[in-house]
């Protein structure tokens, strides 16, 4: 799994929107949901928080709710402490270096978005899910964002000149191309759904789609 550091951290936020088609969206609803299912001085985790973006728009949705922003890499969540002093946000936010396993606070709801696809099917999408499940509280959701497998033979074609079209190079498609072979590992629709129910959650509800990439609410069984 990629750790995102030196300059891949500090250009993150300006490239992954040539990436990711809907990038903004997927965010803002499940933004959105957030808002109209958790109360006041709710506590979400957000797995591989980056550069702090998802805690920046959130925390200016709701001014009490707290938030625990794991990653894998310091150099991502640097940035995003920085983006939390600025803001004046820093007492709502629990930093974690590491992984979802070794969290033990838990939270009323969790955000997984673009994370998932970088972990190889050989138990680690598993052990992720079931630690998320684990975090969270009875009847707790969780919102998955993940690039899936195509359903379409054109799916990808697609894909690669709609992100041409947001601003990536040709140099980039062909990085693109590249991680979709050997560096990313979707999933399709009935994997998913096992892992979900091996992990202890109910049905995914899916709730957002572009392309390849979905979002799904699920919660805690």
């Amino acid at each position: 799994m990629p750790t995102f550091t030196n300059d891949e951290a500090t250009e993150y936020d300006s490239r992954i929107t040539r990436l990711v088609p809907g990038y903004d969206l997927l965010h803002s609803t499940t933004a959105a949901q957030l808002k109209a299912t958790l109360g006041d001085h709710a506590h979400i985790l957000i797995v591989g928080s980056g550069t702090g973006k998802e805690i920046a728009q959130l925390a200016t949705l709701n001014p009490t709710w707290r938030f625990t922003a794991q990653d894998i890499s310091i150099d991502m969540l640097n940035i995003g402490q920085q983006r939390f002093a600025d803001m004046g946000i820093s007492e709502r936010v629990t930093i974690h270096v590491g992984d979802v396993a070794t969290l033990t606070d838990p939270v009323d709801a969790a955000i997984c978005l673009l994370v998932l696809h970088f972990l190889a099917d050989n138990g680690d999408k598993k052990t992720m899910l079931k630690a998320i499940s684990k975090q969270l509280k009875p009847q707790g959701q969780l919102y998955l964002g993940d690039l899936m497998r195509p359903e379409t033979t054109f799916e990808r074609d697609a894909q690669f000149i709609l992100c041409q079209q947001l601003g990536l190079t040709e140099v980039g498609i062909e990085r693109m191309k590249h991680n979709f072979e050997h560096e990313f590992f979707a999933l399709d629709r009935i994997r998913l759904a096992d892992l979900l129910n091996e992990s202890g959650f109910n049905t995914a509800k899916l709730y957002f789609k572009a392309l390849s990439f979905s979002g799904h609410v699920i919660q805690k069984r």
